[in-house]
């Protein structure tokens, strides 16, 4: 089965062609650690996680590397803000930002490789950057990457370069499309960084975020590789910027793929920092939603789309994941031994052969649940069609990760579940639907089915 996806480089589906025949290389652009990522920065992190397990699930090997972004404007600030040195502090929400990945169960990349540990390779790339005449060093020792000096700079982003007023140089790490500029590949030592700097060729200073991710990228994977990922904002200048330097530097088409994914927005309103309107992965648990429901919320628009983030999203996951659990443990108990699947296995994978298509996957499985829970109902549903749905749910969630672990029902609760159903035996109504309600406020909730009552945490 052929696999597509869309490219932002040719802003079409183009077929997956491994370099390396049966292994998909994959660098995501990870985590800038001065804060904990929020729901927002999931959302992409999520994305990447689901093309993984597609390309896993399919038979490919994956190599995955992801970075760790521990130097740049932003760490500098928030190290200088609290007081604390650099390594405490991206330290701090490097262990964060690994614990939240796996509360969402996402699978762990094959490396991890942080900025700080990578220098000397990025002093070397910048060297053979000057060598070609693609970079320039100023009077204050800092290095500029000279857009002139590439020829298809602009291309990811579709720029027309022919009516860009280029200014002079650009020394932050992020700026806008309005502001095209050489962009720095070493930074000078300012006073500002304090003792943050690495001894060069061209004096004390520290690598410019775009340059770093060219030097992990090509080091741990290759000179040129399959897929490349990140949100749309990593688009100009970020990626644009790695293009140009790698292609420059190494000689390579770099990547094959481009991927991006949409923004989340809260009251349409992008989520971002910046803004104040963000939601950590911590908050939302203690809200009350589960790992499962976060990830469903996540997966319920295909990547490209904005997603809308609302409460109210957050209670229909919550209620899908309890649908696809309650009818998985009803289907696992009815099945027998067997490989067997359902024919909407095939075009369940289809759909997410195509550009990742969630929510038209999603719509598949929940019409087959329908499907069964409906003969489940009326006792028509054979043993081997239970355990058809019951392998189907199974390899659905190889992508999606969304079957709970089984419930651990606190001694506290039990006991007064024991009591309810006494209560129900000798048709105490108001006293069961009182202990009902003392269940609930400790955070869980009792059902009655024709198969006997069923608890799990709200």
């Amino acid at each position: 089965m052929d696999i597509k996806f869309y490219n932002t480089l040719t802003r079409k589906k183009e077929k997956l062609n491994p370099i390396k025949p049966g292994e998909v290389s994959i660098y995501t652009c990870g985590p800038t650690v001065y804060n904990r990522s929020h729901i927002g920065n999931f959302r992409t992190f999520i994305f990447e996680d689901i093309l993984k397990r597609v390309l896993l699930l399919v038979g490919y090997k994956v190599n995955h590397v992801m970075n760790i972004t521990d130097i740049d404007d932003k760490t500098i600030k928030k190290a200088n803000e609290e007081n604390k040195n650099l390594k405490e502090i991206t330290s701090k929400y490097t262990s964060e930002f690994i614990e939240d990945m796996n509360t969402l169960k996402i699978l762990p990349a094959n490396k991890y490789p942080a900025a700080t540990d990578h220098i000397q390779e990025m002093i070397a790339m910048t060297t053979t950057l000057i060598e070609k005449g693609n970079a320039y060093v100023t009077d204050d020792g800092s290095v500029y990457f000279s857009i002139n000096s590439f020829e298809n700079y602009g291309k990811l982003a579709k720029l027309d370069m022919s009516s860009q007023k280029q200014t002079d140089r650009v020394a932050s790490d992020e700026y806008t499309k309005d502001n095209i500029q050489d962009f720095v590949l070493w930074k000078s030592w300012k006073k500002e960084d304090g003792d943050i700097s690495w001894n060069s060729p061209w004096g004390k200073g520290r690598p410019g975020w775009h340059l770093e991710c060219s030097v992990m990228s090509t080091q741990y994977l290759s000179d040129h590789f399959d897929i490349h990922c990140g949100g749309v904002d990593n688009i100009f200048p970020h990626h644009e910027n790695e293009i140009a330097q790698s292609c420059a530097a190494l000689e390579t088409d770099f990547v094959n793929i481009w991927m991006h994914s949409e923004h989340l927005n809260m009251a349409d309103e992008k989520m971002s920092k910046s803004l104040g309107n963000i939601k950590t992965i911590p908050e939302l648990l203690n809200d009350g939603y589960s790992a499962e429901s976060l990830r469903y919320a996540l997966i319920s628009s295909q990547y490209r789309s904005k997603l809308s983030f609302s409460i109210n999203k957050l209670e229909d996951a919550k209620k899908a994941v309890h649908r696809i659990n309650d009818v998985f443990e009803k289907l696992n108990e009815r099945s027998i031994e067997s490989d067997s699947l359902p024919e909407e296995y095939n075009k369940f994978i289809e759909s997410l052969s195509d550009d990742l298509n969630t929510p038209k996957a999603l719509g598949i499985l929940f019409n087959y649940l329908r499907k069964v829970n409906r003969k489940i109902s009326k006792n028509e549903l054979s043993k081997s069609e239970a355990s058809m749905g019951t392998n189907f749910i199974k390899q659905a969630d190889k992508i999606f990760a969304l079957l709970v672990d089984k419930v651990i029902i606190p001694v506290s609760i039990s006991k007064l579940i024991f009591l309810r159903e006494k209560a129900r035996k000798e048709k105490q109504w108001e006293l069961s639907d009182s202990l009902r309600d003392k269940i609930k406020e400790k955070g869980w909730i009792i059902e009655d089915t024709p198969d006997g009552y069923k608890c799990h945490p709200i």
